[in-house]
């Protein structure tokens, strides 16, 4: 009894030590933003243009994922959701750029552009204060166990975010930073 123990217990150790985390990574972001994903609004003059991003290494039972970028330091007492896409299916795994906006035609097939905190759906690039100190961006892909988000494609981006939480299996994230 005591070998099948320990045979047990040494096959599980290997299958852990082989797991991989769930990672996120962009070719196009480094630590902080260039002006080619930065808002052409709010007194921001960039190309406003969502990131590249891909993951890896997505746990088994993943049925979608979904992607939000959310600025940390806001001055609004809540944060602000810049970017939130949804039932990206689970066969992808990343994004072009500019997927998040409106006027390309490079988002994954099924997957759907919600609303920011802009009240319109699609990406958001940032703009902080002018003079604020520098705002933290956090990037987050989800690998969730449903294929769709049960909310409206109306919904809040701050309902859209509980439901992935409840949904999550993983999450990923990329701390990216601006100043004006």
């Amino acid at each position: 009894m005591k070998k099948l123990l320990i045979f047990v217990f040494c096959i599980w150790c290997t299958s852990q030590a082989s797991a991989q985390n769930f990672t996120l990574s962009s070719e196009d972001l480094g630590g902080q933003f260039t002006s080619e994903f930065i808002a052409n609004s709010f007194g921001c003059n960039g190309a406003n243009r969502s990131p590249e991003l891909h993951w890896a290494n997505a746990p088994i039972g993943t049925r979608s994922f979904a992607v939000t970028m959310y600025d940390l330091d806001a001055p609004t007492g809540s944060g602000f959701w810049h970017w939130v896409l949804t039932d990206i299916p689970a066969g992808v795994a990343g994004l072009k750029r500019g997927a998040g906006n409106l006027d390309s035609k490079v988002a994954p097939t099924g997957s759907l552009r919600r609303i920011n905190d802009t009240g319109q759906p699609g990406y958001q690039g940032p703009c902080p204060g002018e003079g604020e100190a520098a705002h933290r961006y956090l990037i987050t892909v989800y690998a969730l166990d449903i294929e769709k988000i049960a909310a409206p494609s109306t919904a809040p981006a701050a309902l859209t975010g509980f439901m992935l939480n409840k949904s999550a299996l993983a999450k990923a994230s990329l701390v990216i930073y601006c100043k004006r």
